[in-house]
């Protein structure tokens, strides 16, 4: 049984997520460390993704460098709105065929059989291909409470995707190009049973994240829990146990920080429990509150100093007028002279990486 005090435990989560200096310097083993990238349409200032690489990698970090890897060098692929190593296929690909566990979907999926096949065939003579190219052939359409609603050939796609009958080649624009599998993944892919994949991913995410719980609520996409994964340990003034990776114990004594602006979906926060827990940080992402509702900003950014969680940004990425407004900084601590003037660099980075040319007003 480990046993950490906070500012350990906070070393080694930060140092898991490549956010301790010195930087790294390529987006691949950003990418193989962190095992994704998140796809998130909203970009306030940048796509999260972009944001993630930005974060780890500084203004060395182009875009292109995203969608080289992704459609010429396929060192990366893109699934479930995840970007991951190529290395990580075959853990994602366990038990595709077995795909949906819902009763509901395995019927609309069943009904649609000729619809499937169509797409297939039409992917096989014809891509890659966008959603809009593919003709919408179902018979049973598919109903849905939200915006899905209908949208037969987007949720067949989806599906055939889970079930990785197709793949993402590519993008024009936010569109994503879809084509068959083996036109996209490497032959030479090697899928576990479902069993050693799941183990080998939770030892993949608990590299990722340094320290974790072993079991925690359900997540949207990708889990934040990590099995046995690892070796016990308690952390000071938290409940309960939690999962080390032993091969990051060393960052708990031996830590290099530094200051990092921080997408909402960036790892080191997105278990806002966690984040809570071992960095007394609360946050939440207040885009889908009323403004008059929100405490942060619309898409605030999170900061790190060294190994703690020390305020937010809240800022947007005016490209009309060439200019990122920092409509406030909130200061979760006082800060000192050293995180204001590290905090105002971070942010005349980031401006100048998205391409503007001046910040106001900031403090």
């Amino acid at each position: 049984m480990h046993r950490l005090t906070k500012a350990q435990a906070r070393r080694i989560a930060v140092r898991a997520q490549l956010l301790d200096a010195p930087r790294p310097t390529d987006l691949l083993s950003v990418v193989q460390q962190l095992t994704l990238l998140q796809i998130d349409p909203t970009a306030a200032i940048a796509p999260s993704a972009d944001l993630v690489a930005w974060s780890r990698l500084g203004s060395a970090y182009q875009p292109d460098q995203l969608r080289k890897a992704l459609e010429v060098e396929r060192t990366l692929f893109e699934r479930d709105a995840m970007v991951r190593p190529i290395g990580d296929l075959g853990l994602h690909l366990a038990g595709a065929s077995d795909w949906p566990d819902y009763e509901r979907t395995r019927a609309w999926l069943q009904a649609n059989d000729v619809f499937r096949r169509d797409i297939i065939k039409l992917l096989r003579s014809s891509g890659p291909l966008t959603s809009r190219q593919i003709p919408d052939s179902s018979v049973v359409p598919w109903k849905s409470t939200g915006w899905t609603h209908n949208r037969n050939v987007t949720q067949m796609l989806e599906c055939l995707m889970m079930r990785a009958e197709i793949a993402i080649a590519g993008r024009v624009g936010r569109e994503r190009l879809w084509d068959l599998p083996e036109r996209v993944y490497p032959a030479d892919v090697v899928v576990p049973s479902v069993e050693e994949a799941e183990q080998a991913k939770n030892e993949r995410r608990l590299a990722s994240l340094g320290i974790a719980r072993a079991k925690q609520r359900a997540m949207p996409l990708e889990p934040v829990h990590v099995g046995e994964a690892g070796e016990a340990a308690v952390v000071e003034g938290t409940k309960d146990e939690w999962r080390v990776d032993p091969a990051a114990l060393a960052a708990a004594n031996d830590f290099d920080g530094r200051t990092a602006l921080l997408s909402p979906f960036d790892r080191l926060v997105y278990d806002r429990v966690r984040a809570e827990e071992l960095f007394d940080f609360e946050y939440t992402l207040e885009m889908y509150k009323p403004a008059a509702k929100r405490r942060w900003g619309y898409f605030a950014l999170p900061i790190l100093h060294h190994e703690s969680l020390v305020g937010k940004v809240d800022a947007v990425a005016d490209r009309k007028a060439s200019v990122l407004r920092v409509n406030a900084i909130h200061e979760d601590v006082k800060f000192t002279r050293a995180i204001t003037k590290a905090v105002r660099v971070e942010l005349e980075d980031l401006a100048a990486w998205v391409g503007l040319d001046a910040i106001e007003p900031v403090r």
